[in-house]
């Protein structure tokens, strides 16, 4: 049998390929060359990116930092989901109420889950930043205020921390006067015929809003029907959110119970006890009060 020469094409090594070459089915890398790429432009990626500015030497509280951060990301999106539900509730397209709500379920768990960061602290590795904050506290977050004024949980007192920012303090003063997401749900109900007591219909959106028996007996109702019904659903997406919202308030007591104990909160707060207040309170309460009946 005859023996390839070295000339022989079988027995040539490949090609170098051209600096300039691009793989196949790969990115055009000329795109945004000398200036910013269109992902920079709509993510803005390098703003997010040198929003952390340090006040202590420690490690540790980049990711305090970040996570607080982000966290504010998601209270916007979820924000914006439930504004979007109120809008179509209130013109009575419940589809686009729906999916705004199923969306703002995935949300919640994510934002859930960004206190995993912070959840095994120590009470010396907080304790090494947290000086770092100050007087500052979540419970001056503008947007979380908006995203619980949304499920009904209003105060005008909660205004006087953002007297300093005009815009937040009209933003906030516009979502205390204007109802609820959980209004809008019961005004849906009784325009669908369920008998909403006319008191609960034209309360003050601008207070806390309290159970009433009577709209208990409407959730019975509802919950006992036909359980491919579209309110059957939409009962049990609210009940999704209000899980999620109980869920998230736990988890911010376990974490402040492990990095601080009893000790007083930022700001002047009462730490774990008044977490502990948060915790035991229901989002949509006859909605789970209105289970025992079914």
């Amino acid at each position: 049998m005859s023996q390839p020469s070295p000339t022989d094409p079988a027995d040539r090594a490949p090609a170098a390929a051209s600096p300039e070459a691009e793989p196949p089915f790969g990115p055009d890398l000329g795109i945004g060359a000398g200036s910013t790429t269109p992902y920079e432009d709509y993510v803005r990626a390098s703003v997010l990116t040198h929003l952390q500015q340090l006040q202590s030497d420690d490690p540790g509280e980049m990711v305090f930092l970040v996570t607080t951060q982000v966290m504010e990301l998601w209270f916007t999106v979820i924000v914006h989901e439930w504004h979007t539900a109120s809008e179509a509730l209130r013109r009575d397209d419940l589809p686009v109420a729906m999916d705004a709500l199923r969306r703002s379920t995935w949300e919640l768990q994510a934002l859930n889950a960004a206190w995993r960061p912070l959840a095994r602290l120590t009470p010396a590795q907080f304790n090494a930043y947290r000086g770092a904050l100050g007087e500052g506290s979540g419970f001056q977050s503008a947007m979380y205020r908006r995203l619980e004024f949304l499920l009904g949980e209003k105060s005008a007192s909660m205004l006087v921390p953002h007297r300093g920012s005009p815009e937040d303090h009209a933003a906030l003063e516009k979502a205390l006067h204007e109802p609820s997401l959980y209004d809008e749900v019961l005004r849906l109900l009784a325009r669908r015929g369920h008998p909403v007591p006319e008191a609960v219909l034209h309360r003050d959106p601008a207070g806390r809003y309290e159970p009433d028996p009577a709209v208990e007996e409407v959730w019975a109702a509802i919950l006992a029907g036909p359980q491919d019904g579209e309110l059957v659903r939409l009962a049990e997406l609210l009940t999704d959110v209000a899980e999620l919202v109980w869920r998230w308030r736990n988890d911010h007591l376990v974490a402040t119970r492990r990095a601080m104990g009893a000790k007083m909160g930022t700001a002047g707060s009462a730490g774990v006890a008044w977490l502990e207040k948060r915790a035991r309170k229901n989002v949509f309460p006859e909605l789970w009060t209105a289970r025992s009946h079914v």
